[in-house]
């Protein structure tokens, strides 16, 4: 992909992923959410961190903020789903660039935001493997941002953009530069929705890279929006392929959006036309009412498992409702499966 030397890591990844199926992590919001933090946790002035990034924007909801606010509780999080059988952990770092940041008027935290979310996780997996010599691996989270470059925000102006591919990929290149910087050993760009955007990523990835000096795994997972098996900006699961596969990802993939069941068909094409790893982490089924998840670890287990007998998958993991619970029930649902075989196209 890049040229440059590889990391050691892609060695051992691939090594873990011959022999077994791997475990990504659960849901970091669900998480948070169970903690009932105010406004002045989130801006560490009641208990926690201050945060040294002044905003006059309220701050409650920024769940990546608490990467620098609340460093202990995400550690823990992190820990959690490693102890869980997690191989690799995301960052807290979804929303971690200056475009999505500019909701909080914290633009000018998102580096330390960065670095801070990699070194977290690795002290949380370094603590883990202490404990039980399990090797792990830290996953930068790269989010879709709140703007698209390939729709129009505006249904009475189709050629108007919110955003230009450069501006994203200055975001990304930012958000990519501080991940590395911080440890993390692979690159996750995550829930595309445009696939212009996760151009961007890949972009500013590479330039980081190259920056670095070494060539990181990269995980791509885009999301299903509807019942159409399209993404937002309009592609099936083959073309989303097409359009990334010259990144050559570590794996490709599918996430959020849908229940296990609903995924599955999207993940089968996916699987079909990909010469990569495949890695799929759906949401715990569909929200309710009231926008909470009553889908339990054993039902997306399940679910999980038959991604894992019908030999689609070679990384499972959890989304939106997911916690480590969820993902005990999957890794030990699959843990007696091969991991999917990755076939050769001319």
């Amino acid at each position: 992909m890049t040229g440059l030397p590889k990391s050691p890591v892609f060695a051992a990844l691939e090594r873990a992923a011959r022999e077994r199926i791997l475990i990504l992590d659960g849901a970091m919001g669900t998480q948070i959410q169970g903690l009932g933090l105010g406004e002045d946790d989130y801006t560490g002035h009641g208990s926690g961190h201050v945060c040294r990034h002044h905003s006059d924007h309220p701050q409650q909801g920024n769940n990546d903020l608490l990467i620098l606010t609340q460093p202990e509780a995400i550690e823990q999080i992190h820990y959690n789903y490693a102890k869980a059988g997690a191989d690799i952990v995301e960052t807290n770092t979804f929303s971690a660039t200056t475009i999505a940041q500019a909701d909080y008027g914290l633009q000018q935290a998102v580096y330390d935001l960065n670095v801070e979310g990699a070194r977290v996780v690795r002290r949380a997996l370094d603590r883990a493997t202490a404990e039980d010599g399990r090797p792990r691996f830290v996953a930068g989270a790269i989010g879709p941002t709140n703007r698209t470059a390939s729709i129009s925000p505006d249904v009475n102006d189709p050629g108007y953009r919110a955003v230009t591919f450069d501006d994203l990929r200055k975001a990304y290149l930012q958000q990519a530069t501080g991940l590395i910087e911080g440890g993390a050993d692979i690159l996750l760009i995550e829930t595309i929705f445009d696939t212009l955007n996760a151009k961007a990523a890949i972009f500013a990835c590479i330039q980081a890279m190259k920056a670095h000096g070494r060539e990181l795994p990269l995980m791509i997972s885009g999301t299903i929006t509807d019942a159409s098996g399209r993404t937002l900006s309009g592609q099936t699961p083959t073309a989303f392929w097409h359009s990334v596969r010259h990144a050559k990802p570590f794996t490709i993939g599918l996430n959020c959006a849908l229940g296990a069941s609903a995924m599955r068909p999207h993940l089968a094409e996916l699987s079909g036309v990909s010469e990569t790893l495949i890695c799929a982490y759906p949401n715990a089924g569909l929200p309710n009412a009231f926008g909470q998840y009553d889908e339990g670890p054993n039902d997306t287990a399940v679910q999980v498992e038959e991604f894992a007998r019908e030999g689609l998958v070679n990384v499972v993991g959890g989304c939106c409702g997911t916690t480590p619970d969820h993902i005990r029930a999957i890794a030990d649902a699959v843990a007696k499966y091969s991991p999917r075989k990755v076939p050769e196209y001319a």
